[in-house]
């Protein structure tokens, strides 16, 4: 797995996320997500809302995707980022973005997740959906 950590310009809590991600250890997600964190995943229609949600899920992604997990792109605005990332999932490449916000503190108040193509939005949706059931 790699991530854009060398991004001399990357926001804290964009560079505290590469951390985690490169890691693979969601024990710092605790400090880095704001206790009204909502997340936003591309297989379910409503929002998760809490810490604990958006840890859950986080967490997951960590095993589904952070294996092949590597960021290609980053955009940055006030208070917020757009990560590109590309990864493989059971045999099919996903390509996605990762859209942070975050507040004053650094925290970040909301992590969404959009992903590509159709075919490999079905084998996230199928590994993400085992992996949350196990933890």
């Amino acid at each position: 797995m790699t991530a854009a950590t060398d991004t001399p310009d990357a926001p804290a809590p964009v560079a505290a996320w590469h951390r985690l991600v490169e890691s693979r250890d969601p024990a710092g997600l605790d400090d880095l997500l704001a206790d009204d964190c909502v997340f936003r995943s591309p297989a379910v229609h409503t929002p998760q809302e809490g810490k604990a949600l958006t840890t859950a899920y986080l967490r997951a992604a960590m095993v589904v995707l952070g294996p092949t997990l590597r960021y290609l792109e980053e955009w940055y605005g006030d208070g917020s980022a757009v990560l590109e990332f590309e990864a493989e999932v059971s045999g099919k490449v996903v390509h996605g973005v990762d859209m942070l916000r975050w507040g004053a503190d650094g925290r970040l108040t909301s992590f969404t997740v959009m992903v590509r193509p159709a075919k490999g939005l079905e084998v996230v949706i199928a590994a993400m959906g085992a992996e949350l059931t196990r933890g």
